[in-house]
């Protein structure tokens, strides 16, 4: 029997909606995000948990404790899941940081898991945290259920290692929408097997159009 993950992006926050970037920014949950969560919650109300773990932002705890309350679980804050803290960058919406900062936006842009931006954090400063965090907590919950509530790089970095794909094309390549799904069946602590990813259904038809891509 595999340990299963299932790994879950916060729901949606006003920052989100702004497109802003939002790494290390500790916002809350907007009124949208708390109704993607509520209809996560509602989907998982069923499933055995053992454990629930989230980065300790305000939006991942918020998003965490809602999960948590059908399977009466206490969420562990886990610092090593947070999210790319992005500099001076924060809090900035993309037009701003592609107009001002336009040079070092250019090259974050070639290559954001080894480029940083000034007082941030590389993709690669994030997996060597987030992943050795993961892999502690597959092996003290072996063969057991738990959910990790995290962030959209945090997480699209996890995901884009444990299946190969090359790193600097994570942003690119993997999607992670608010209060989105995914499913981590692992076998070890390294050897993963992805059963869902970025799924949404719970709330897709109530969707609204969201921009955020940084929080």
């Amino acid at each position: 029997m595999p340990t299963r993950i299932y790994l879950v992006r916060h729901g949606a926050t006003d920052l989100t909606a702004d497109d802003r970037f939002a790494g290390s920014s500790d916002v809350p949950l907007s009124h949208e995000g708390r109704r993607q969560v509520a209809c996560l919650a509602e989907r998982l109300q069923r499933e055995k948990l053992d454990a629930i773990y989230a980065s300790p932002l305000q939006r991942t705890m918020e998003t965490a404790r809602t999960l948590a309350l059908p399977h009466g679980l206490k969420p562990i804050a886990e610092p090593g899941l947070r999210e790319i803290d992005y500099g001076h960058w924060e809090g900035l919406r993309r037009s701003e940081i592609e107009s001002t900062f336009q040079a070092e936006y250019a090259i974050w842009q070639e290559d954001p898991f080894a480029i940083a931006p000034l007082g941030g954090e590389s993709g690669v400063n994030v997996l060597n945290r987030a992943l050795p965090t993961l892999r502690r907590i597959v092996d003290r919950h072996r063969q057991r259920t738990v959910l990790l509530v995290s962030h959209k790089g945090t997480n699209r970095l996890l995901i884009s290692s444990l299946l190969g794909i090359d790193m600097r094309g994570y942003r690119d390549r993997l999607e992670q929408s608010p209060a989105a799904v995914s499913i981590l069946d692992f076998t070890g602590e390294v050897r993963a097997r992805l059963r869902l990813f970025n799924d949404i259904s719970h709330y897709e038809e109530m969707r609204e159009p969201t921009l955020g891509e940084h929080s």
